[in-house]
């Protein structure tokens, strides 16, 4: 197994880890491991866009018409003036 060594710590974060490792009921080196697997956890699958991800959210809905994808278009910020 590989090792890290973690240089320059915050004494608060070395504490917050501490409380933290104590809640779960782990030593701190188990809870600073358990830290990193969820932090890359699913890093490997590619990251959809988010427009990709709403259209997710919806597509049992029933909704069956194609929405064009607005690539390219430039934004421009609403005017609020009279």
């Amino acid at each position: 197994m590989a090792q890290l060594i973690v240089r320059n710590l915050e004494n608060t974060v070395k504490a917050q880890l501490h409380k933290r490792a104590q809640r779960h009921g782990r030593s701190m080196e188990e809870e600073a491991r358990e830290i990193l697997r969820n932090a890359v956890r699913g890093e490997e699958a590619p990251s959809r866009g988010l427009g990709t991800e709403i259209a997710a959210l919806f597509e049992n809905q029933g909704l069956k018409a194609e929405i064009p994808e607005l690539r390219g278009y430039t934004v421009r910020p609403v005017s609020f003036k009279p």
